[in-house]
């Protein structure tokens, strides 16, 4: 039983380098695929995501299913990935190249179609992210952009209504206290 857990069928070098062939793979794969398969914005889209690390499971550690063979693909990977996050940070034009730029898909209130099909991205799965985000449509949207992570962030084209609520409040509050202000002057003027 301890041999089977334990006894490496290939070597450590070859357990190494697997993982770093088949990160960078995924890393070009993914960013190539473009930043919706990042968003997981479908349930394709994440049954894709889900299966593509069982397809390449073997290709990390071969035919080797021990223990200590998966360690060791494991924590390559972990450490590659380490390694390639504090080198991406330090270097920021890299890190735009690895990442990408966002991608504008409402600007000044007005769908930017050509962005939104070049993402694969329908009207009909912006709206349902402009209702996760609050926004009860997108007519209410000032700006929505796709991150490079996959993110979709969007702007209010109004102030909130507990925002316009709060302005309201405080400007009948410096109304009242500007009329306190004229009754009080005319009291001091009296007396």
């Amino acid at each position: 039983m301890w041999t089977n857990m334990f006894d490496l069928d290939l070597s450590i070098l070859e357990k190494m380098v697997r993982p770093m062939i088949v990160y960078a793979f995924l890393l070009v794969g993914l960013r190539l695929s473009g930043k919706r398969e990042l968003a997981q914005l479908n349930a394709m889209d994440l049954v894709v995501l889900l299966t593509l690390s069982n397809t390449v499971q073997n290709a990390i550690i071969g035919p080797d299913n021990t223990v200590v063979g998966g360690l060791i693909g494991a924590t390559t990977l972990l450490a590659m990935n380490y390694c390639i996050v504090r080198f991406l940070f330090s270097h920021p034009v890299f890190d735009r190249l690895v990442e990408g730029k966002p991608t504008p898909l409402v600007e000044h209130g007005t769908s930017q179609p050509a962005n939104m099909q070049r993402e694969l991205i329908t009207p009909q799965e912006l709206r349902a992210a402009a209702h996760k985000q609050g926004f009860a449509s997108l007519h209410d949207v000032e700006k929505a952009v796709l991150e490079p992570s996959g993110v979709i962030s969007f702007v209010g084209k109004d102030p909130p209504a507990s925002e316009a609520r709060h302005g309201e409040l405080t400007r009948r509050l410096d109304d009242l206290s500007r009329q306190l202000a004229e009754v009080h002057t005319l009291l001091a003027a009296r007396s």
